[in-house]
């Protein structure tokens, strides 16, 4: 028994577990008040991804193409950029930032991004005096790392882009959580509110759960401004709840502007919650109120009325972001589930050196295989062998037709789920969505009893 740390041996890549860099950075800028991404490549490139927006949120985004066809490709895309962008502040007269995102076909052919934003910034200036508007080059060629990367190198981009100076103390904290749903981000605001921190939450993301208004306005758009991003530089600190989506734009903050910078575990089940507020009040010198800790109290009652009769050495196949599923697979161990594979699916190398990766193998006592560089096939090959072997998939809803063909009972969480009703608008970080995963994958496995007849006896034990 243990744990074994490996790679995807194949060359290529069956059902991808993950998209694009594009699709990570345009995920980043949507997140942003008075942005509209522009992405430098084939139309799909943005098409797709805003469906994909769409099918999770069922909302509506905006983010724009320079739509490069094959004389582009030829000849280079420098005329579309530049169009693109006179283009867009001309339509929007709010617009302030512009995020210039790259994919494969434009990196390959080698378009100097930043030359063309400095021609576009050239001209703003003289059709608009005076409006100033934020062009950002991002960097993601599509054929290395993935959507986690690329939303990581969107945010650091536009940091470096806006962030030019340090301003007066804030009094703020920066808490940095990474690519979630708006529930997540509600919760934190939630227990910011709880403690007396004034916190800027970037990205905002609340209103992707956007109102529908007798006045017929549309309100579906990130909250972080420009102002926002300005003032983190005199913040009293930053915290980073994602090591791998969030860490890097921490860093700059702190090497470029002395904001001390701290990450912690995702908070992802009882443990990893507790030792954020603790990091959050060591930061700001605010104590964790009894709110909170009734918050706490009411969450572990009700996983320890589903832990030891439901849970207890239920093996769980656990895939998604890397943030996520490692704290999925901490939140599982607390739970007396055992994490028996976790897929990461990208190229990134530190995903093995990764401490809490360490940690999990020091602490497990049943098999456990860590896959990185993993594709949705790496998971269907596994159940198809020993299809007994998983009692649970935790994932999203592109790995349902794998449980649904296994008949293996999965509850969906992360990015894209689309097949399950609201699941964006509901925590999954702190106690509350430690609570609230734990009753999806009780019911999950409860539903499947009953579908199945298998020990469909439990449920009526007492």
């Amino acid at each position: 028994m243990g744990c074994e740390i490996t790679t995807r041996e194949r060359a290529g890549v069956i059902n991808p577990m993950y998209d694009c860099q594009p699709a990570g950075a345009q995920y980043a800028g949507i997140g942003m008040k008075d942005c509209i991404p522009l992405v430098h490549g084939g139309q799909g490139c943005t098409m797709f991804v805003r469906l994909l927006f769409a099918q999770h949120f069922k909302e509506n985004f905006d983010v724009a193409s320079t739509s490069l066809h094959e004389d582009s490709a030829v000849f280079g895309g420098h005329k579309r950029i530049q169009d693109g962008v006179l283009t867009l502040v001309r339509r929007y007269p709010d617009l302030r930032i512009i995020q210039v995102i790259t994919t494969c076909s434009t990196e390959v052919i080698g378009d100097d991004i930043e030359g063309n934003i400095r021609y576009a910034e050239e001209q703003i200036a003289k059709e608009f005096p005076g409006r100033k508007v934020y062009v950002v080059p991002v960097h993601t060629p599509s054929f290395k790392n993935s959507q986690v990367g690329g939303y990581s190198e969107c945010v650091l981009s536009t940091w470096k882009t806006i962030a030019k100076e340090k301003v007066a103390p804030t009094g703020k904290l920066n808490i940095f959580p990474g690519w979630v749903n708006p529930g997540d981000v509600q919760l934190l605001k939630h227990y910011a509110k709880e403690m007396g921190v004034d916190a800027s939450i970037f990205l905002d993301t609340q209103d992707f759960d956007s109102p529908m208004l007798p006045d017929k306005s549309i309100h579906t758009h990130g909250r972080t401004t420009v102002e926002d991003i300005r003032a983190s530089t005199g913040a009293l600190g930053s915290l980073s709840l994602a090591r791998y989506e969030a860490a890097s734009t921490v860093d700059f903050l702190k090497k470029e502007f002395d904001v001390p910078g701290h990450t912690v575990s995702s908070p992802y089940g009882i443990a990893n919650t507790d030792a954020m507020l603790r990091k959050i009040s060591e930061i700001t010198g605010k104590p964790i109120p009894l709110s909170l800790v009734e918050e706490r109290g009411v969450a572990i009652d009700a996983l320890q009325d589903l832990a030891h009769m439901f849970f207890a050495n239920k093996r769980v196949a656990i895939f998604g972001h890397p943030d996520l599923v490692i704290g999925l697979a901490e939140f599982c161990i607390e739970v007396e589930l055992e994490p028996a594979l976790l897929l990461l699916g990208d190229d990134n190398t530190r995903y093995k050196k990764d401490p809490r990766i360490v940690a999990l193998k020091e602490r497990v006592n049943w098999d456990m295989e860590v896959v990185c560089n993993a594709d949705l096939w790496e998971l269907e090959r596994r159940i198809k062998d020993d299809p007994k072997k998983y009692d649970l998939i935790l994932g999203h809803s592109k790995g349902r037709y794998v449980a649904i063909d296994a008949n293996i009972p999965m509850a969906r969480v992360g990015f894209p789920t689309f097949d399950r009703a609201g699941l964006y608008r509901h925590p999954t970080m702190g106690y509350r969505g430690a609570m609230l995963l734990a009753e999806q994958i009780a019911n999950a496995m409860f539903t499947h009893m009953e579908y199945v007849r298998d020990r469909e006896w439990i449920l009526n034990t007492w």
